[in-house]
């Protein structure tokens, strides 16, 4: 399985969800405390690059991924 095969989707209803909301809500960590370290520390990158900002607005066609995890965040239907 390519990176491509492995991204989920996850659909948002309004215009953007912050990073750590992002982590939890894809059950990648258990508690917001925590996501909010994973990305101080450095661990989660949007669209490629290092994300620091815990609470980064991602918006549609943005990728998320943390270790072996990988979302693109897409627009629900209003």
């Amino acid at each position: 399985m390519t990176t491509q095969d492995a991204i989920e989707e996850f659909a948002i209803t309004g215009e953007y969800i912050e990073l750590c909301n992002v982590l939890k809500v894809m059950g990648w960590v258990s508690t917001g405390g925590m996501a909010k370290q994973l990305v101080a520390d450095g661990m989660v990158t949007v669209n490629g690059a290092t994300e620091l900002r815990k609470r980064y607005k991602t918006r549609p066609g943005d990728v998320v991924a943390f270790e072996d995890h990988v979302v693109r965040i897409v627009g629900g239907s209003v």
